[in-house]
């Protein structure tokens, strides 16, 4: 999720555990903690697709984050007298702040490794955009409210918290109902066994996007919880997938592919093979295509990735919106 939400999401997880009497110095801390594990994003990894898949890395681990709360907790119990004076309360505060960071990345299409150094692909529930103001919304009230209203602090924070988490449980709900909508789509095209990507589209939850991988490409299409009835629709394109299993050896190629799970996009331009992340992005512009290989006598060679550059256009979101109240025949 964006920076905003993560540290008003540390703040008020880290307000709402340590005592009313410190709440002030935890929001800081469980701020400052909802932000670090993003600071990866300083470090150059050596190349496009390097920093493009080893972002949310260990910096998001839950093996690595664990040990490093409680050695957090542990160095602050011996120098500052806060933590030495409630020390259960301020481990929980600390512990809460860096770990829901992680697990809230996890609900967003892009992906987290939750369980690095382990090689599993990055953990990707998707219910939720990058950004959502619904999500972010409940919990910067009540971190403003406990920073000027400090009586009533602790329970803006608690119920600011409870009413995201129960946003967060919405969009479970509507990805669930939309998954039933696709496989009643699916089966009735002989597709029940395809592989299915759901993600909510830009800032709501209540128009979703639907990508179906195929032998020759991909399908595509949008579900608007509010006015779509009756079977989901698909619009079908290529994908240049013989180039990309020919140039499976290149190590950008292999890696893109573990990272997406294989909702990727292979296309030749002027001789050199991009790859797309499907999961991000709507055809015909995806944020992150990257050029991997170019064309050799007889095999694909690797060369230095770069990433494309992108453009969504002025309309883009006010199309989103559109769709959400008009169904896919303009009604």
């Amino acid at each position: 999720m964006d920076s905003l939400s993560q540290a008003v999401l540390g703040a008020s997880v880290a307000g709402a555990f340590a005592p009313a009497g410190h709440r002030g110095k935890a929001m800081l801390l469980g701020a400052g903690l909802g932000t670090l594990p993003d600071l990866d994003v300083f470090i150059d990894f050596g190349g496009a697709v390097e920093n493009f898949t080893y972002h949310r890395g260990f910096s998001h681990s839950l093996f690595v984050l664990a040990p490093f709360s409680a050695l957090l907790w542990l160095l602050l119990r011996r120098w500052w007298t806060p933590v030495r004076d409630v020390p259960l309360r301020w481990l929980a505060a600390i512990s809460l702040a860096l770990l829901t960071h992680p697990v809230l990345d996890a609900h967003t299409a892009y992906g987290t490794q939750l369980f690095w150094p382990l090689t599993v692909p990055p953990t990707s529930w998707a219910t939720l955009f990058i950004i959502d103001p619904l999500y972010t919304l409940p919990l910067l009230v009540g971190v403003l409210v406990a920073a000027f209203r400090r009586k009533v602090g602790g329970t803006a924070l608690r119920v600011g918290l409870v009413i995201s988490t129960l946003y967060v449980g919405w969009s479970w709900v509507a990805q669930a109902t939309v998954s039933r909508n696709v496989e009643d789509a699916l089966a009735s095209m002989q597709l029940q066994d395809a592989p299915v990507f759901l993600t909510p589209t830009p800032l709501n939850t209540l128009l979703w996007r639907v990508v179906v991988m195929t032998d020759e490409g991909y399908l595509e299409g949008v579900d608007s919880l509010v006015v779509d009835e009756g079977r989901m629709r698909f619009t079908a394109y290529p994908s240049a997938v013989d180039a990309m299993e020919d140039a499976g050896d290149v190590w950008a190629v292999e890696r893109l592919r573990w990272f997406a799970r294989d909702f990727v996009k292979a296309s030749v331009e002027n001789d050199k093979l991009v790859i797309s992340d499907l999961r991000m992005g709507q055809e015909p512009a995806y944020v992150f295509s990257h050029i991997v290989a170019a064309s050799g006598n007889p095999h694909w060679k690797e060369i230095p990735a770069e990433l494309l550059p992108v453009s969504f256009g002025d309309r883009a979101l006010a199309e989103t919106w559109d769709r959400i109240w008009r169904d896919d025949k303009g009604e």
